[in-house]
This record gives structure tokens, C-alpha cells and sequence, in this order.
């Protein structure tokens, strides 16, 4: 990690959850960071992007927050949506970088914000994606076509984002990963905790974070968090295929 540093001007970030964050920013990435900027992706708790921060700048150097709320296809074609957060002046001098790397480039404020709203984004989403894969599970129980249920979903007010990127995957048990279903319970997670500081009750993200849990617990959470549909659709999970096998697709009646 010093090496690193040391040889680049701007050191971008992403880790999977804050133990990862303090392992790297207390293992040496700090080391001769004078000058340096360092923009972190990851999506973690904003009191470590807070901590981040701070550590940074003692260090002489400057710290960006660039919450990722995209996927791996439009990091692969710098398509990406980032949300950032920190000192206006970080975010003017990474600006021409991070345009490059996204469409879409939006400062939330101070560090630590841009974290809250990636939070808000990632719990409503997989509120959307358990939602989705209980009305697909129902859908198929019926009998109903699936194929027809997502067209018509598209077109009343069960449409989502979500839909068009989850639910031929769930009709389709096609969970290549994506977004882990163990990273969907650990946002969630930081959600729930921001709730909490507030005092607020968030009945559905509960469940849906309980769900994200089960998969986890249940040896599934290396799967898309599309695959949430396999603890929904009727006979699905106690009949998994094995890890690495490609299950034969469902054909509704």
C-alpha cells in the first residue's frame, strides 16, 4: 500500500465494509500522502468517511467520498452515477477525473453525506428487489405466465428499475453476482443504523434486510441479490443446484 502512494497522484478506493476501510487507511496508504487525493468508492458507514477524512488531512493530503450507485457494466463503460462528498475544493480537483469515469456527477456536501443518500438508494432498492421477487414468487404459485406479469408490471405502478434489471433473472434463476445479496444485508444495515439514531422505524427495510440475512446465513449470500427470489418462488431453495452449475430455466404454465 505505501508503494502505492507513493507512486500515484490520486489513489481511488473500494472496499467491501468499514473494517476493510480502517485495515488500508491504518495499514500504510497514508505513507508520504502529502499532496495526495484519495477518493473512496466503497459503500460504508459515514462516520467512516467522516474518520477517513480526518485521517487524510492530517496527513496533508485530501479525501473524496464517490458513492458508486451504478454496477459493474457501467464501471466497465465510465457510465457510472457518483455521489460525492467532502470539501468542495477535493471535489473541484477530482471533478476531471470522476467525469471520466461516470455520466453522471452530482456533490451531495460535507463528507459522510454522500453516504447517507448511497444508503437510502441501496435499502430502497433491495426493499424494491424483495418486493419484486414476493410478486413474482405469488405470480408463478398462480400459474400465471411470467414473461406476461413482468410486461405488465412494466406498465402499472409495479414497474421499478429493478425490474428491468432483476426480473428475467428471477423468473431465470440467473444470480450471476452483481451486487451480493451479503452486501445488500450489510447496506441495508447501515441504513437501519441511521434510522435508528433518528428514532424512526422502518418496518419494510427490517424485513427485507432479515431476508438478505437468511440468504447469508443460508449459504446464499455470494448469489446476486436477485437471487432474495429464491427464498420466495414456490420449491426453489431447498432444491438449489449446486455452486457453479447453471440451473435449468422455470417456464411458467
Amino acid at each position: 500500500m505505501q508503494q502505492v502512494t507513493k507512486l500515484s497522484d490520486v489513489i481511488l478506493t473500494v472496499v467491501t465494509d468499514d473494517k476493510a476501510m480502517k485495515n488500508i487507511y491504518n495499514g500504510g496508504l497514508l505513507s508520504r500522502a502529502k499532496g495526495k487525493l484519495f477518493i473512496n468508492c466503497a459503500t460504508i458507514t459515514p462516520e467512516v468517511h467522516v474518520w477517513v477524512e480526518g485521517k487524510v488531512e492530517k496527513a496533508g493530503a485530501q479525501s473524496l467520498e464517490a458513492c458508486m450507485a451504478s454496477s459493474i457494466t457501467q464501471a466497465r463503460e465510465g457510465s457510472l452515477y457518483l455521489m460525492c462528498g467532502g470539501k468542495p475544493e477535493a471535489f473541484e480537483r477530482a471533478k476531471p477525473l470522476l467525469e471520466k469515469l461516470s455520466s453522471s456527477l452530482r456533490y451531495i456536501g460535507p463528507a459522510g453525506k454522500a453516504a447517507e443518500v448511497k444508503a437510502l438508494v441501496n435499502m430502497v432498492m433491495n426493499i424494491n428487489t424483495a418486493g419484486l421477487a414476493e410478486g413474482l414468487g405469488l405470480g408463478q404459485a398462480l400459474g400465471l405466465d411470467l414473461a406476461m406479469l413482468r410486461e405488465v408490471f412494466s406498465q402499472t405502478g409495479a414497474n421499478s428499475r429493478v425490474l428491468q434489471t432483476d426480473g428475467e433473472d428471477m423468473q431465470n434463476r440467473d444470480h450471476s453476482c452483481f451486487f451480493s445479496a451479503a452486501h445488500a444485508a450489510k447496506d441495508s444495515g447501515i441504513a437501519l443504523k441511521l434510522a435508528k439514531a433518528q428514532g424512526l422505524n422502518l418496518p419494510l427495510a427490517t424485513a427485507t434486510k432479515k431476508q438478505y440475512d437468511r440468504m447469508t446465513a443460508e449459504g446464499l449470500g455470494e448469489l446476486d441479490k436477485s437471487g432474495i427470489a429464491e427464498l420466495t418462488f414456490k420449491g426453489r431453495h431447498e432444491s438449489k443446484p449446486p455452486e457453479g452449475t447453471n440451473p435449468p430455466v422455470e417456464v411458467a404454465s
